[in-house]
């Protein structure tokens, strides 16, 4: 069996810092250098900026993070592999050998395309092939209005490109984990329907996508953790198996714990089966162990085979939307709200009904006897979102500001501004048949190899979840917030979010288990309570995962939540009171 490959990540999205693939490559010995640069959002604003400027369709800091590597990679050997061709993968893939001549260098540069379905809509439906939306299966029907149509690609294209003798390999829309998957399918050579090893990998990828965020960044216990001003960057060593060891260079910030982890492996996701292009990893299969410091083991991961469809993330223009908000300060608040909303509503050229969504939202931030004018102030804020430019433009700026002087005391502004209302976008996931979505792999200067994206369909014998044998200790019980003993996770997954809630005791798992209801999380979150929400149990993890259907609306882009990510749920749901057995606070932590 190969020696394990140790793949390091740089970036975790579209904006991370500079400076993480210097302290990658130099830190410690890595083989290869990945980083994550897109997101369904991100998607959007690439094609937006495409369409402003030629050439602005891929990730630009990625080229710029390559100047500083790109020689010390070549010396030693470091293949780089990255997703920041976004829209553009060749443009991307010029770029960098650009950068290479320049540096007089030259790297072997390949890129993988194949992904972008935008150019091919009314060709795939002439043939009679519907893009079906992800959920319900319905056809999307008119297409016209997308901005962007991007399939989620497997690993194998990658695997090609390394095979080829590429140094750096650039791709449009791959899943997030393919971008670990790919090199250490291609360093243990294993094969597309090695199910347990390529579900590893995946597992291995999502672990360390997001960067930082499996070193201490985003967790919900941060202040038992040394170095968070400037956590180091993740790398993970897959051994020929699929099992890994999550670590960070000697000497960085932040940690690597089975906390950490766990807490990333709750990362949007939704039920046990992860479904990806190459494998459904079963996320209720996986094993975490603290091997040493900062060292982390993640074996037993099962995989199946997998849909014989692809996702498909398509970014449409949803209209126009205006936000503003208006500041309630002291006393008598709501009724302050009702009559600011009223009076807009008598000023505004237009009625609630002639807009496409109006929300409309009381945001609490006021507190009792305040002791400072920020601490006096709630906010009455209101999205507006209409086909129409003109109805969320000069007509709603006009009309909140006709009734400063006429309405509330303590009347300003704070939020929206004189500007016209601005185009947002729409996301809706769908589904393709693989086998109308091959990925084309290029070696600049090279020919072009066609990698079929159509998975093998040899079956595996059935998997069972593992399970957690504990029990809810008695005694008396304590008011405290549920964050005291328990991390949470959160994000966004389309317009749905998802919220991973985990236990770092096996008593404590026992009672989140047997608490936390869906019933009891509408309860305490109650945003929540009109909307559907699935419940999903992972005991090896000792978590829970919830999905919360349509909490983020049309998506990230079209969202009126204040927290359109959905990022800071878990912390909402860590805040609320509940009552749980004292002695679990005599072990919160392991």
């Amino acid at each position: 069996m190969s020696e394990p490959i140790r793949i390091a990540n740089c970036s975790g999205f579209y904006g991370d810092r500079l400076a993480a693939a210097a302290e990658m490559v130099e830190g410690g010995p890595i083989d290869v250098l990945t980083g994550d640069w897109l997101a369904e959002l991100t998607m959007l604003i690439l094609a937006r900026t495409q369409a402003k400027r030629p050439g602005g369709g891929y990730a630009r800091s990625f080229v710029d993070q390559m100047e500083h590597v790109m020689g010390t990679c070549l010396e030693r050997g470091i293949k780089v592999v990255s997703n920041a061709g976004g829209l553009d993968p060749a443009g991307c893939a010029e770029a960098v050998r650009a950068l290479g001549a320049r540096l007089g260098l030259e790297p072997s540069v390949a890129y993988v395309s194949g992904d972008n379905l935008l150019p091919r809509l009314d060709e795939l439906k002439a043939a009679g092939i519907e893009l079906a939306h992800f959920e319900t299966g319905q056809p999307l029907g008119d297409t016209s209005g997308f901005l962007t149509a991007n399939a989620y690609l497997g690993c194998f294209g990658i695997v090609e490109a390394l095979n080829r003798g590429a140094d750096i390999v650039v791709t449009g829309r791959v899943t997030d984990a393919a971008v670990v998957c790919g090199p250490a399918a291609w360093h243990h050579g294993w094969a597309r329907d090695d199910w347990d090893a390529l579900a590893g990998g995946v597992v291995a990828g999502h672990v360390i996508e997001c960067g930082a965020q499996v070193t201490g960044g985003n967790y919900s216990f941060f202040t038992e953790v040394a170095g968070m001003t400037h956590v180091g960057f993740p790398w993970a060593e897959v051994a020929g198996d699929g099992s890994c060891v999550i670590g960070k260079h000697d000497g960085t910030g932040g940690e690597v714990s089975v906390g950490t982890v766990t807490s990333q492996l709750l990362y949007e996701i939704g039920g046990p089966e992860y479904y990806g292009p190459d494998v459904t990893a079963r996320f209720d299969t996986i094993a975490l162990e603290q091997v040493g410091p900062d060292r982390v083991r993640i074996s037993g991961t099962r995989g199946e085979p997998p849909p014989a469809t692809l996702k498909v993330a398509m970014n449409e223009v949803g209209g126009f939307r205006k936000d503003m908000g208006v500041a309630l300060t002291g006393l008598d608040v709501e009724a302050k709200a009702q009559l600011v909303e009223e009076a807009f509503w008598e000023a505004c050229p237009y009625g609630p009904d002639d807009y496409q969504s109006v929300t409309t939202r009381l945001v609490r931030t006021d507190k009792p006897d305040p002791a400072s004018n920020e601490e006096a102030t709630a906010v009455w804020r209101i999205t507006l979102k209409d086909p129409d430019e003109r109805k969320v433009g000069r007509a709603v700026v006009n009309a909140v500001t006709e009734i400063a002087l006429a309405t509330i005391p303590g009347f300003y502004g704070v939020s929206g501004s004189p500007s016209p209302g601005g185009p947002y976008g729409v996301y809706r996931p769908a589904t393709i048949p693989a086998d109308v979505v091959p990925q084309h792999v290029v070696v600049l200067d090279g020919d072009v190899t066609v990698v079929d994206s159509v998975a093998p369909d040899r079956p595996c014998a059935p998997i069972v979840g593992a399970t957690r044998q504990a029990r809810v200790p008695g005694g008396p019980s304590v008011t405290v917030a549920l964050g005291t003993i328990i991390g949470a996770r959160s994000g966004d997954k389309g317009g749905h979010a998802n919220l991973g809630l985990f236990a770092r005791t096996d008593e404590a798992w026992a009672w989140l288990d047997d608490s936390l209801s869906v019933a009891r999380l509408k309860e305490l979150l109650p945003e929540t309570a009109p909307l559907v929400v699935d419940r999903f149990a992972f005991p090896a993890l000792r978590s829970l995962n919830f999905v919360i259907h349509g909490l983020l609306e049309e998506g990230v882009a079209a969202s009126s939540r204040q927290d359109a990510q959905a990022k800071s749920l878990g912390e909402w749901a860590r805040s609320r009171l509940v009552e749980l057995p004292a002695a679990l606070l005599e072990r919160a932590s392991p």
